[in-house]
């Protein structure tokens, strides 16, 4: 058996729908943010067989609550013994291919899908990613993508720069760090490992709580350090995404101008997908 992992934050009604269809072949469990409104009769439509719904973080953007929020899911999945792999995607995604495709591959493989690179050799923003687990960062209490947080994240940076703070140093961590997309597929070996890795080693724990964008750290980072499992990852993480503004959004909200790509690509997985917008894409992909 294997388990869709599913991080939501809004558009209730599509993630009901989202699994109501991946449900058909996988266990499915969700994360709604603690700001997600959900209604009595979207309650309903989630109490149906192998779905299972939490609502334990208030999810911020950058913020540790998206890694937290994202254990409590494997903590909840792995409570289910039977279960041998675990696909995180967000509420936004959708499957490309037919459920029971995209489950036979992951039959057949123990493989870790993570795509990930190397923080060190890296800038984002004129930054360089170590930077964001070297200094210490608190967005679960300031809004970084508000006005003032984007002052607040500059004043951090330069003034952290200046004190030459090394969080690193100071929590003794001596893991490569690595980045990566936080949409990942794991075996069970491995999901077992990295939270059994985080409760081994509250450092480790403390440096992610303390940084910026970990959602995009932990996976890599935990894993890549292992040498078993760095020699099982691929990292091809089978998901489309156009990274290009369109429809208002940077990722693209995809339409049915990607019906093509999508249609031609290894993806199992697309984001991100908005009703209405994505609509005739979906609709066109006929999926079961």
């Amino acid at each position: 058996m294997q388990a869709v992992l599913v991080l939501a934050h809004k558009n209730v009604d599509q993630v009901v729908e989202l699994a109501d269809l991946l449900s058909k072949k996988f266990e499915v469990y969700i994360h709604f943010d603690k700001k997600a409104h959900i209604t009595s009769e979207q309650k309903l439509a989630l109490k149906r067989p192998h779905v299972q719904w939490i609502s334990t973080q208030d999810v911020h953007w950058g913020a540790w609550s998206i890694v937290q929020a994202t254990i409590d899911l494997f903590n909840l999945a792995l409570q289910n013994p039977q279960l041998s792999y675990f696909h995180l995607i967000s509420g936004q995604d959708w499957p490309t291919k037919n459920v029971a495709d995209i489950y036979n591959f992951f039959e057949k493989t123990d493989k870790l899908f993570i795509w990930n690179y190397p923080s060190a050799k890296y800038k984002k923003a004129g930054e360089p990613l170590v930077d964001w687990q070297k200094y210490y960062f608190n967005y679960d209490q300031v809004n970084r993508r508000s006005t003032w947080g984007k002052i607040y994240h500059r004043f951090l940076i330069v003034g952290q720069t200046l004190l030459h703070v090394n969080k690193l140093k100071k929590l003794g961590i001596d893991l490569t760090l690595y980045n990566g997309s936080q949409w990942v597929d794991l075996p069970r070996d491995a999901s077992e490992y990295l939270l059994g890795y985080l409760q081994e080693h509250p450092n480790v724990v403390q440096m992610f709580k303390t940084g910026f964008c970990s959602d995009e750290f932990w996976v890599p980072t935990v894993l890549r350090n292992n040498r078993q499992f760095a020699q099982r990852i691929d990292t091809n993480n089978h998901r489309y995404i156009d990274w290009q503004e369109r429809n208002g959004s940077a990722p693209a909200v995809l339409d049915e101008r990607d019906l093509a790509k999508v249609s031609e690509s290894d993806a199992f997985f697309m984001r991100k997908i908005e009703f209405p917008q994505s609509r005739k894409l979906v609709d066109e992909l006929n999926l079961k």
